[in-house]
């Protein structure tokens, strides 16, 4: 097994990881349900529905094309929490003038841009 399986295979439900598609899209991803050959998530901010194979972590993107999962280092606590209340916002609310973003989202889907840049798979 690769390094790159490995590490795939330690995800866990919960986890926050990055993917991106062939167009160059970010895809900032929480871990929903795993089973033996699949990595069931969404994205934190458009609520899309992904299968990443948790051997190789591509999954089909809605055009078709694949995007590939490319960093799982673990954000830091508060960063990661951030991610959820941003991920539950979205998922939940109704009002569409509580759909925009305050300061501390703002910086930490900055800070996130640049963390999973730099720590990929």
């Amino acid at each position: 097994m690769t390094e790159r399986e490995t590490l795939l295979q330690k995800l866990d439900v919960g986890d926050i990881f990055h993917a991106e598609s062939p167009n160059g899209a970010s895809l900032i991803c929480l871990a929903t349900r795993i089973d033996e050959a699949i990595i069931y998530a969404r994205t934190v901010t458009t609520q899309y529905r992904f299968q990443f194979d948790r051997r190789t972590g591509g999954a089909v993107c809605g055009d078709g094309s694949v995007c590939f999962i490319d960093s799982v280092a673990p954000l830091p606590l508060e960063i990661h929490n951030v991610m959820l209340g941003i991920d539950r916002k979205y998922r939940l609310e109704r009002e569409e003038e509580r759909f925009k973003l305050n300061d501390v989202e703002k910086k930490a889907l900055i800070f996130v841009d640049t963390y999973y840049r730099e720590n990929q798979l």
